[in-house]
């Protein structure tokens, strides 16, 4: 491995261009610069090697022109995400050489981070990971991003209790297959959907559901929540949108608490599907809300306290689906869309 100082080549997987539809994977491309691993006088950031990178469908968002939620992707430039890295050089009072992060990064070997205009401090954008007797990996999800929003969005804002009927669409996913087992913890019934018979599986026999189907297969989705769900839905975590959530109105109980984590069926579609029944949240006195992940940066300390001991006790496990190499980013994140990946989609660019 090369110095401090030295200069380095360095792999990175570029955009190429604002993406209309579903991507592809020649949206992207790798290609190899050089680096010095020296943070340059005057810059008050980090130079790090990265280990780990995260697939995530809020990607897909800042792939188009965008504003509001997260800045778009620069065409020509890296892309850039959630990960796991090891600092090399420091010039930040807070981080040292050696010290393990997570946080946002560049998807290429290595990257320079220093305040931006988004994100004021470095701070914001960098967690130093204090525990590393579980696998690093967790904290692109499990321990990261997906981990927080599936605590802050079950725990938080749906107020939970015992007993409590819990749908989760998109549940074998990063933040799904969290929510079904935080829930399954509290006592609660617990029903997943996913795309394949595989993942289906996957939600009965390791993660916990009382129960699954795969929603390719259910030609009436309101027959099938029904069938699942005879008395009505107390808690909906939506990942999905569109038509699901549709349905899924119509079957919530008074008081229902209704989540909204991600709509990933309408990331990619020209021309978003409307939502008939909304009425439902008046008749039904149903709480709806959508949030984000760093609205909850706070509860990171209280997520870690909770969630720890649980992985240390086996009451907690997490399915990733692991590719080896910047080359295998351009499939690996395309593949979120069509359903390719079983549980959480991670990019490994180096071990340590």
């Amino acid at each position: 491995m090369p110095n401090v100082g030295d200069e380095a080549s360095n792999k990175q997987l570029i955009f190429r261009d604002y993406v209309t539809g579903l991507p592809k994977e020649s949206d992207m491309y790798v290609t190899t610069s050089t680096i010095k691993l020296k943070v340059p006088e005057g810059f008050h950031g980090v130079l790090v090697k990265n280990l780990y990178l995260s697939c995530d469908p809020y990607m897909r968002l800042r792939m188009s022109r965008v504003e509001g939620y997260s800045s778009s992707y620069t065409p020509g430039a890296p892309l850039t995400g959630y990960g796991v890295a090891k600092v090399l050089d420091s010039r930040h009072p807070d981080y040292k050489v050696g010290d393990l992060v997570w946080g946002i990064t560049g998807w290429e070997e290595y990257s320079l981070i220093t305040p931006t205009e988004g994100l004021k401090s470095i701070e914001q954008g960098l967690k130093k990971i204090q525990h590393t007797d579980v696998p690093l990996s967790y904290y692109t999800g499990l321990l990261g991003m997906p981990g927080i929003s599936a605590y802050a969005g079950f725990y938080e804002l749906c107020s939970p209790k015992k007993g409590e009927y819990v749908f989760v669409s998109a549940a074998s996913g990063a933040v799904g297959q969290l929510v079904g087992q935080f829930a399954k913890l509290l006592g609660c019934y617990v029903i997943g959907s996913a795309g394949s018979k595989e993942k289906v599986d996957l939600l009965k026999n390791k993660l916990g559901y009382d129960d699954a189907f795969n929603y390719k297969e259910e030609h009436d989705l309101d027959a099938a929540l029904k069938r699942y769900f005879p008395e009505g839905i107390d808690i909906y975590f939506d990942n999905v949108g569109g038509k699901t959530l549709d349905t899924v109105l119509v079957n919530m109980r008074v008081h229902g608490r209704i989540a909204v984590c991600g709509m990933i069926s309408q990331y990619n579609v020209h021309q978003p599907e409307g939502v008939q029944n909304l009425a439902c949240l008046l008749f039904k006195r149903i709480h709806m809300v959508g949030f984000a992940f760093f609205d909850h940066h706070h509860l990171y300390p209280k997520f870690i306290e909770t969630v720890l001991p649980y992985i240390k006790e086996g009451k907690i496990v997490y399915v990733e689906d692991m590719v080896e190499g910047l080359e295998s980013g351009p499939a690996a994140l395309v593949g979120l869309f069509s359903g390719r990946n079983v549980g959480k989609q991670v990019v490994v660019v180096a071990r340590e």
